[in-house]
């Protein structure tokens, strides 16, 4: 029986060189909502029928995206590599518009905060779409898994 969903998520901590207190809490939140609800079915039927649930571990080399897959007992299954190209502008995008939710958290109005957030939101969006669309062919995931999986992508695209 299928049981396409996430049930870990490992990030490279190699990758990730500082995270503030806000980012920290972006990661355990899309992790936690990640791992509560999510659609994820390689496309690619493997040889013994294996068909979820999965592990995976997300990592960043040289401008590449690799999502490892693994089975529930951590045995590999594959390993997908994905060009972040196209990303770069909707990571720098979400940095900046994060960064002013942050601040608007702690100085604005209700209505400042509600008009950062929207923005910020409609950034997530677009990525989230981008990220469907990249995989497409290779892994289904559905909307709000894309979402979180693009904020765990942030993540790991932070230097410092």
């Amino acid at each position: 029986m299928a049981d396409y969903r996430i049930i870990n998520v490992e990030l490279d901590e190699h990758t990730i060189l500082w995270r503030s207190a806000d980012i920290e809490q972006e990661r355990r939140i899309a992790i936690f909502d990640l791992i509560e609800g999510n659609y994820f079915a390689p496309v690619r039927a493997y040889p013994d029928g294996y068909a979820g649930p999965y592990r995976i571990s997300l990592s960043v080399e040289e401008g590449r995206l690799a999502i490892a897959i693994a089975r529930e007992d951590a045995s590999p299954l594959e390993t997908y590599v994905l060009g972040l190209g196209r990303f770069r502008r909707p990571i720098k995008e979400y940095f900046a518009i994060c960064d002013s939710y942050y601040q608007a958290i702690r100085a604005s109005t209700p209505q400042q905060i509600e008009t950062v957030d929207m923005a910020r939101r409609a950034i997530h969006n677009e990525a989230a779409e981008l990220l469907k669309e990249r995989l497409e062919g290779k892994i289904s995931i559905d909307f709000d898994t894309a979402r979180r999986l693009f904020t765990l992508i942030c993540v790991l695209h932070i230097k410092g």
